[in-house]
């Protein structure tokens, strides 16, 4: 039997989201209700190719599929990471449209997916994202569907921040307070603590021998913020280039938008910014306020496929009911 709008059974839609550590796949009915949850782990299209990476997504999106009772629905809406230009969607949308799990796909960036999280399901659909999880993200809808983003692939795109860079420079910062190259700070002492480690040489040096898994680094950021909560200059002042980054990409979305002068949205997600780590937050609330006090900041800690599923929802006539029934049902379920 068939949930899509050809089929026999009643209409459903698909959401993805895939992030670049774990994936979430949910199969919605046009009622709001979530028919089937699949989770598994990351989508890295420059890692293994996009054919390959694609191929990983079919064994989550079928077993998704078996488990709502069908094995084609009306429409995708796959939220992904490393989908960062528009070459790299409309291949992706090729690849995902060919697997004939539904009628019509869409393909857009996982920053999507948070920004229509925090958005009214009603419209109107304009405001403003900035993620900050591993690494750092903005994107901004405004009238018409005018959209402003940022390629966000690195240095060479101009990005800094995310909890995997901010992890990199409190250990940069620390070893060069522990061997004098740089001002002292807390961040020498309480990183290699972390880890059961006695110094800076000895925490450097299981780094690179793997004693310590480099994925583990990301561990390093709440001890950073804590180490800021305490009133540390040099991890105080990593804190506040953060907010500065997010804040910076926040407003050049809006002003690109023309919504500087509009209360909007600017949506706020990602492990770093849900955590609401009080030096963070308050900074970049406190810089919002200044640059573009019309802004309206919202922190979104809901599971992002949340946002896939709204997108997919919103390909519908889905009456508003079903949008407070998905909603109601995430805010339950839990990250």
């Amino acid at each position: 039997m068939g949930l899509s709008g050809n089929g026999n059974g009643p209409p459903a839609v698909l959401a993805v989201d895939a992030g670049n550590s774990k994936t979430d796949v949910a199969v919605a009915g046009t009622d709001g209700r979530v028919l089937a949850s699949v989770r598994g782990g990351g989508f890295q299209p420059p890692t293994v190719g996009a054919p390959r990476a694609v191929a990983g997504l079919a064994g989550l999106v079928e077993e998704a599929l078996r488990r709502a009772g069908t094995d084609r629905v009306g429409h995708l809406s796959a939220c992904l990471a490393n989908a960062d230009l528009p070459v790299e969607e409309e291949r992706l949308t090729e690849l995902l449209t060919a697997r004939g799990w539904a009628d019509t796909v869409t393909v857009a960036n996982d920053i999507f997916a948070l920004l229509r999280a925090g958005l009214p399901d009603g419209g109107p659909h304009t405001g403003v994202a900035v993620v900050c999880g591993a690494g750092i993200n903005c994107a901004g809808l405004g009238p018409g569907g005018r959209t402003a983003r940022f390629p966000a692939i690195g240095r060479i795109s101009g990005d800094w921040g995310g909890g995997g860079h901010l992890s990199e420079e409190a250990l940069w910062w620390a070893a060069r307070a522990d061997d004098g190259r740089g001002v002292p700070s807390a961040l020498a002492d309480r990183l290699p603590a972390h880890f059961g480690l006695p110094s800076m040489p000895r925490l450097i040096e299981a780094l690179h021998l793997k004693e310590v898994p480099a994925e583990r680094r990301h561990e390093l950021v709440p001890v950073l913020f804590a180490v800021a909560a305490e009133g540390d200059a040099v991890a105080r002042a990593l804190v506040a280039r953060q907010a500065e980054e997010i804040v910076v990409m926040a407003t050049v979305a809006l002003r690109r938008l023309d919504l500087l002068a509009e209360p909007v949205p600017v949506v706020l997600g990602g492990g770093v910014l849900a955590a609401r780590h009080p030096v963070l937050h308050e900074a970049v609330v406190a810089l919002l306020a200044e640059r573009a006090p019309k802004a309206v900041p919202q922190v979104v800690g809901a599971p992002p496929v949340l946002g896939a599923a709204l997108l997919a929802l919103d390909t519908t006539a889905a009456p508003a009911t079903a949008y407070a029934r998905l909603r109601a049902h995430y805010a339950t379920a839990g990250p």
